[in-house]
């Protein structure tokens, strides 16, 4: 797999492309085009002369390797397409690095003087909601509670010190000095049908590299979060 960091620059990312693909291997058997004529050539030659060959059947044998050559030529043009789409998707894919994403994840990172966005998508109306907050060591270091929220999505932002809930600013904050920049988790609790359940997010993260995967997949390393696959995104911020 080939990686493509953020110290990569746009001119050297297709020569530093790794696609891995198997060469195929020449069989000793395999009848070349110049073989075959000369085989049919000396069929020919050697056919008895009071029971001539059909012509039919020659036309048929050409019409026959001309085919199985037009599939090769086929195969060939088109494992040099897809090697061509691949390296186009990468470099296309490298322009995400150092940008954020928002992907299905509870866990994230926090940089200094970032701000990570998260949302949460209520079933139905819950009286009482509820964000929780651990550091990297699973310690909780704030509970923000956001009282009754309607069904649907709830975005929130979290700058490490102050909680933004659906664009108002609450009146929690983490204190006088913000978090410390590290991993942390978040988890929303809600109350549905008179019981509290857990409510599953989405959090922004910051994409450090892309890799390209053998198969042609596009994998994006994010910080706090680690490989997730590019069709997982749910939202390129």
């Amino acid at each position: 797999m080939t990686t493509v960091n953020e110290t990569s620059s746009a001119g050297n990312i297709l020569s530093n492309l790794s696609i891995n693909k198997k060469e195929p291997e020449t069989k000793s058997n395999e009848l070349g085009q110049s073989a075959f004529l000369e085989l049919m050539i000396t069929q020919m030659n050697n056919q008895d002369p009071l029971s001539p060959q059909d012509n039919t059947e020659f036309i048929a044998q050409l019409a026959q390797f001309s085919s199985v050559e037009g599939l090769e030529r086929l195969n060939t043009s088109f494992e040099d397409f897809s090697g061509n789409f691949m390296s186009n998707q990468a470099l296309q894919a490298s322009s995400l690095v150092g940008r954020s994403v928002t992907v299905p994840t509870d866990t994230t990172y926090l940089a200094e003087g970032g701000i990570i966005s998260g949302s949460v998508n209520l079933p139905q109306t819950s009286p009482n909601t509820q964000v929780s907050i651990y550091d990297a060591s699973g310690a909780l270091v704030g509970q923000i509670p956001l009282g009754a929220r309607e069904a649907g999505e709830t975005v929130f932002r979290f700058d490490g010190q102050y909680m933004e809930v659906d664009g108002e600013l609450t009146n929690w904050s983490a204190g006088e000095e913000p978090f410390a920049p590290g991993d942390y988790t978040f988890e929303v609790n809600a109350t549905v049908d008179g019981k509290t359940e857990s409510i599953a997010t989405s959090l922004s993260a910051n994409v450090n590299s892309v890799t390209l995967a053998e198969d042609g997949g596009i994998i994006l390393n994010l910080a706090g979060v680690g490989a997730v696959n590019i069709s997982d995104i749910k939202q390129f911020n």
